[in-house]
């Protein structure tokens, strides 16, 4: 079996971390006063940081992206729990290794009472046969299980072992946690850098933060680049954020995801897009994904402008949008940067209506300002026979059996009787349905005349 850490003897596990160790390693947060952001999971008196401290914990999946937490937090369980503690790396472990530690858990908690509580890191790595083999063992109550994912847990993770377990998400640490992460890094002089005569500009430390994305490793591995590739000097070294650019290959762009320049760049892209100008589209895109921004939130966003200004105009906008999303996640970055720009170029270059967000904002008016209006009856199912007697689906005329498979027949409430919420626009596809709407009208017109 390979492990992530060794699980249960002091003496093989020291907790001083050696200085050849990497600074994100020696950083790691050892206890939950140093754990830095999922305030809303781990916060004193939340319910998972009270079931670790009282060690209660039952089966989890941690789902999150890299860089917030899940290993440390299973390192401080370790640290806490009474329990027999073993973690798996599901790229190393195979299905003997998980038999045999099952077999081991089934034995001690047979014969002694104690738990075992398994750490799965990239649980969505094991194959459904490898799954499968924690089932039994998470039902009889002898292991604890942790997973530990990148993934969407409802598509990578079994039903049967999502369903027994409780899906936490961890979150993107905020420019500001990773902040002060390297500040933390900077002062601390047992485990960090204080010992050493390193100086960092604010304007680089941000940078470096911003570069990170919300990954708190990925954030000290680029401190300890920066400070290792800045020439020494008799008053120590100097990392300012031509250095950091350096280390990072590129330019620290000018952007703030959780501040204002964040709402600037995203308006600059939907109204680039809404005013079908696709250069200048393509460069507010740009702009968001080379400065680090989340490409689902882009996707996302992507998604919502599709249906709000393109809307039946082009009805595979939307189409061309979520295939965009779900080509993000499958193929991260920065491969995934031409299918986001790819989308937002056909967006903006589709013909344009906000037709569909009209229609549903007053139909959304009227469904809060008026009193809920009943269902007619004639188009209330009627599956038992009181329900008959009482009228229900009475009047209904099957639209299939009418010429041109259109009835005359009202489905709105008689209290909204002629209330008109979608009015397609005389462009893209929206044309002809227009022309089918009127053309519909009209006959239904005719049959009342």
């Amino acid at each position: 079996m390979s492990s992530l850490f060794p699980e249960d003897d002091p003496a093989v596990a020291p907790r001083g971390p050696e200085k050849t160790s990497p600074l994100a390693q020696r950083m790691r947060p050892r206890t939950f006063a140093e754990f830095v952001g999922q305030e809303e999971l781990l916060a004193p008196g939340k319910p998972l940081r009270e079931a670790i401290e009282r060690d209660l914990l039952q089966s989890i999946i941690l789902w999150g992206p890299p860089g917030t937490g899940k290993t440390t937090l299973a390192r401080i369980i370790a640290d806490m729990t009474r329990a027999r503690f073993v973690a798996f790396s599901a790229v190393l472990a195979g299905i003997k290794e998980i038999r045999e530690v099952m077999t081991e858990a089934e034995r001690l908690r047979r014969t002694t009472s104690r738990r075992t509580i398994v750490f799965i890191d990239e649980i969505h790595r094991f194959n459904k046969a490898q799954q499968d083999a924690f089932l039994p063992r998470v039902e009889a109550g002898d292991i604890v299980l942790i997973g530990a994912t990148t993934e969407n847990p409802s598509f990578e993770v079994n039903a049967a072992l999502l369903s027994r377990s409780k899906v936490f998400v961890l979150h993107a640490l905020t420019t500001a946690d990773v902040e002060g992460l390297l500040r933390r890094a900077l002062e601390d002089r047992e485990r960090g850098l204080g010992a050493e005569a390193v100086a960092v500009d604010e304007e680089a430390l941000h940078a470096i933060a911003m570069s990170a994305n919300g990954d708190a490793r990925s954030a000290l591995n680029l401190l300890e680049l920066s400070v290792a590739a800045a020439p020494a000097a008799e008053e120590g070294r100097r990392v300012d954020v031509v250095r950091v650019e350096q280390a990072i290959q590129r330019r620290a762009l000018l952007y703030d995801k959780s501040g204002e320049e964040h709402y600037n760049l995203i308006s600059a892209l939907h109204k680039s897009m809404r005013n079908s100008d696709a250069d200048a589209t393509v460069y507010w895109l740009a702009r968001m994904v080379e400065a680090g921004e989340d490409p689902l939130y882009i996707a996302r966003r992507l998604v919502r402008f599709a249906s709000e200004d393109v809307g039946n105009a082009d009805p595979q906008a939307l189409t061309v949008a979520v295939a965009a999303k779900d080509a993000v996640h499958f193929i991260g970055m920065p491969e995934g940067n031409t299918a986001l720009a790819q989308a937002a170029i056909y967006l903006a270059t589709a013909p344009k209506s906000n037709a569909v967000y009209e229609a549903y904002a007053h139909a959304a008016e009227d469904a809060h300002r008026d009193v809920a209006q009943p269902v007619p009856l004639h188009l209330r199912n009627a599956p038992t026979k009181l329900m008959k007697d009482l009228a229900y689906g009475k009047g209904y005329k099957y639209a299939h059996d009418e010429d041109d498979a259109i009835a005359d027949m009202s489905c709105l409430p008689s209290a909204l009787e002629g209330r008109t919420y979608y009015e397609p626009r005389d462009r893209g596809f929206e044309k002809e349905i227009k022309r089918r709407l009127d053309g519909w009208a009209d006959i239904k017109k005719k049959r009342r005349g």
